[in-house]
Order: C-alpha cells, then sequence, then structure tokens
C-alpha cells in the first residue's frame, strides 16, 4: 500500500503574513507539524511507501523532512503550477498512481484521529472513502451522499433531484484499488489535456464514482467515521477549532512525545 500526500498548495485562504507564508503541511499542533503527524501515523499503520506532492515552498518541507530523519525516505514529486487546482498536482503523481498496490490519496492540511486512518486501510484490497455524518451544512464541505449503503454522489453542491437516504462529509482521504487507481490517473490526464487544470481533485473523484455507478465497475465501500475528531484547516478560524477542539481529543500520536 501506498500514500500519496497532496501539500502542493500555498493556503491563501488562512491569509498568511506575507514574508512568512508556508505550507500548511508544516503548521504545528503541540509542537508537531501535520506532516509529522501523517508519517508518524502511516508508519504505525505499516504504511511505509509515502509519495509527497509538493509546490509552494518545497525546501521548507524537505528541511522538515530532514528533520524528522525518517528511516524509510519519502519520494518528492514537485508540481511548479501549484497555483492551479489540486487535479494538477495528482497528474504530477500518476506514476505513484500507476505502479501497482493499493493506493491512499491524502489532503496534507488535515488533523485528524488515527482511528480514522485504521478505518481507511483496514481490510483486503478495496476502493473505500471516508463519511463524517455529524458535519455543518454549507457550502464548503464535500458531502458524501449515500443511497441503501451505496455512495452515489461526491460534491459540495448537490443537484436538487439527487436521491439519497445518508449524507455526510466526505473526509479528504480516498484508498484505490491498483486498476482504480489507473482509471483516476487517465481521468485526471484527460482534465489536464482539456484545459481543466484547475480543478479540484474531488471532481475527478467524483466522476471515477458516477463511471462506477453506471459500468457496475471499481465498486466503492464506504468507512463512517462519525465521532473520530478530524478537521481540514482552510481558513484562520480552522487552526483555532484546530487546536482546541480537536487536539484535545486526539488519541496520542505514535511515536511523538506528548
Amino acid at each position: 500500500m501506498r500514500a500519496i500526500i497532496l501539500a502542493a498548495g500555498l493556503g491563501l485562504r488562512l491569509q498568511q503574513q506575507p514574508g512568512k507564508q508556508f505550507p500548511k503541511c508544516l503548521l504545528r499542533f503541540d509542537g508537531i507539524t501535520l506532516l509529522e503527524r501523517h508519517l508518524r501515523m502511516l508508519d504505525a499503520a505499516g504504511v511505509k511507501e509515502v509519495v509527497l506532492a509538493l509546490g509552494f515552498a518545497p525546501e521548507q518541507v524537505q528541511a522538515e523532512l530532514a528533520r524528522l530523519d525518517r528511516p524509510t525516505p519519502v519520494e518528492i514529486v514537485l508540481n511548479p503550477r501549484y497555483d492551479l487546482g489540486s487535479v494538477l498536482t495528482v497528474h504530477t503523481v500518476a506514476d505513484a498512481l500507476t505502479r501497482g498496490g493499493d493506493v491512499l490519496l491524502m489532503d496534507a492540511d488535515v488533523l485528524y484521529d488515527e482511528r480514522i486512518l485504521n478505518a481507511l486501510v483496514a481490510g483486503e484490497t478495496t476502493n473505500r472513502l471516508l463519511i463524517d455524518r455529524d458535519f455543518e451544512a454549507g457550502d464548503e464541505p464535500v458531502k458524501l451522499c449515500l443511497r441503501d449503503g451505496v455512495p452515489v454522489e461526491l460534491r459540495k453542491q448537490l443537484m436538487a433531484d439527487l436521491q439519497y437516504d445518508t449524507i455526510g462529509e466526505s473526509v479528504g482521504f480516498f484508498r484505490f484499488r491498483e486498476d482504480t487507481a489507473r482509471r483516476l490517473a487517465e481521468i485526471v490526464k484527460d482534465y489536464v489535456d482539456s484545459g481543466r487544470a484547475n480543478m479540484p481533485h474531488e471532481e475527478a473523484v467524483r466522476d471515477l464514482l458516477l463511471e462506477s455507478l453506471q459500468q457496475c465497475s471499481h465498486q466503492f465501500d464506504t468507512a463512517d467515521v462519525t465521532g473520530a475528531p478530524w478537521i481540514e484547516i482552510d481558513f484562520p478560524g480552522d487552526v483555532e477549532r484546530a487546536a482546541t477542539e480537536v487536539l484535545p481529543q486526539l488519541l496520542p500520536t505514535v511515536g511523538v512525545a506528548q
């Protein structure tokens, strides 16, 4: 199993002061960067192969990796056009998507409990989405909708006539089987080739999901992580919530002194 961590963006919505901007994966909580937490939990879950997609200020992230001195080196892939959408970043790691085995695709800007990762990696080879039914309604969350336990939609904006019986927020982590990861790489390439490189990568995952419904292939299962603490950090208020609400609920991070 291989983990691809998307950490290329600038994080403009955090409105960091000019000259003091840094990749969001270097945000620290209790003195521990998000990147270190990712790597420690992946190690604990037995995921040793990690590909890190970088763009903005890669030297800062590389310095953090040097400080961590991880026994198994992290493979770094650079997206020089990180100012475009995350679809392009996923396209830059196409080789990591297609070289075989199950693939985890993970946003770097998430503070989360290890129970969420455990739910993602559990069991034999599979395609898996994570759903949190306890979420705040609005335009920002990427919604995951199920009908009879089957995922039928993955998007921020839902069609008015969509039929579903369960709705929640999609955690920014996905698991793909080898064949599904290859198909995702093809879909992402089509996005880039057709001038849609500025799109979020969740749109490509949505296309994959809808294709699976139409063709009865690449079937997805879902893991319900409702109740496990996590937060995606996009805005200044998210940093405060992460520190005051989410962090105190987390299980101790394996391998890190608390």
